[in-house]
């Protein structure tokens, strides 16, 4: 019963840490610029992991372990959910509230979903299809209040985080390929690859590279809400299974938004609560999917999330 608690709690300190990605990337844009805030949080993220990695004696094992046919996928993730993912999100950010771009990255799992069905002809529940529409109607009043209220710059903020749940979702896909690796191996190289990546396009592009607390920051939040995220997810998945894991952790978008209001004091409206309403309606719809079709799922992982199956994604 004691380990049962702590799995439980692990899997909230997942969602709580990876929550706090959304509001954290919008405080931290306004003292970095955005191509290099995406290779801060990922880096910091990746040597977080890499460190682990070593403490744990895991790196040499999982290097004998990658095969000359993962190169490509291992790739592919990192171009997509290490390095196109997270500039797409920071640059979204700066366009849009965090409140709201929290509850954006629930597009993520719909995507991976479509994708998975269409490309790599999953399974597909009723409830799954229900929790889709709801979603995207979700994301459809956030849309069209932000037009209205707001103007072009923010309509632009949720084309680029719909681009980074495409990204992301992409990157899970690819991931799937690669699952029989250490998770923790994979995660850690496309963290430093593609942190690396995009620090050193950010100073390609003339963004002022300065080792200051903002950057610190960065990095810390990166390894904080994608590192050690990942590792309480999969300490929470191995013990009480993917199920109740991705339950609690459903709830990392809403998390972020709550974090925004208290933190960043954004203004809460009556078409954010019903998108909120509708997303989380969503969420339940996935939540409840009905188990009993007979297909295995493969787990996954990616490098700004966690282990999970095909089509039961974490949502953001």
């Amino acid at each position: 019963m004691k380990q049962t608690f702590k799995s439980y709690q692990a899997a909230l300190l997942a969602a709580l840490f990876f929550g706090c990605i959304a509001p954290g990337t919008k405080f931290l844009s306004l003292s970095i610029p955005p191509q290099t805030l995406a290779g801060a949080l990922y880096f910091g993220a990746g040597f977080g992991l890499f460190i682990i990695l070593c403490l744990k004696n895991q790196f040499r094992n999982s290097l004998k372990e990658f095969q000359r046919k993962d190169q490509k996928w291992l790739l592919a993730a990192t171009l997509f959910g290490g390095i196109l993912g997270p500039v797409f999100l920071t640059y979204g950010m700066l366009r849009i509230s965090g409140s709201t771009g929290s509850l954006l990255l629930n597009l993520e799992s719909v995507l991976t979903s479509l994708i998975a069905w269409f490309i790599f002809k999953e399974h597909f529940d009723k409830k799954i299809v229900a929790g889709i529409i709801f979603i995207i109607s979700g994301c459809l009043v956030l849309s069209v209040n932000a037009k209205v209220s707001h103007g072009q710059d923010t309509i632009l903020g949720f084309i680029f985080i719909s681009l980074a749940c495409l990204f992301w979702s992409l990157d899970n896909n690819a991931t799937r390929n690669i699952s029989h690796l250490n998770p923790l191996f994979t995660a850690a190289i496309k963290g430093l690859i593609a942190g690396l990546s995009n620090l050193f396009l950010g100073w390609m592009i003339g963004e002022q590279l300065n080792l200051n607390w903002p950057l610190i920051g960065a990095g810390v939040l990166g390894f904080l809400g994608i590192g050690v995220s990942l590792v309480a997810f999969i300490f929470s998945l191995r013990k009480i299974g993917t199920a109740r894991t991705g339950a609690v952790f459903s709830v990392a978008p809403f998390f972020g938004s709550i974090l925004a209001i208290l933190i960043l004091k954004e203004p809460v409206s009556l078409t954010f609560l019903v998108a909120l309403f509708l997303m989380g309606m969503g969420v339940w719809c996935h939540l409840s999917e009905d188990h009993s079709h007979e297909h295995k799922h493969v787990e996954l992982v990616h490098s700004h999330e966690h282990v999970h199956d095909d089509h039961h994604q974490h949502t953001h």
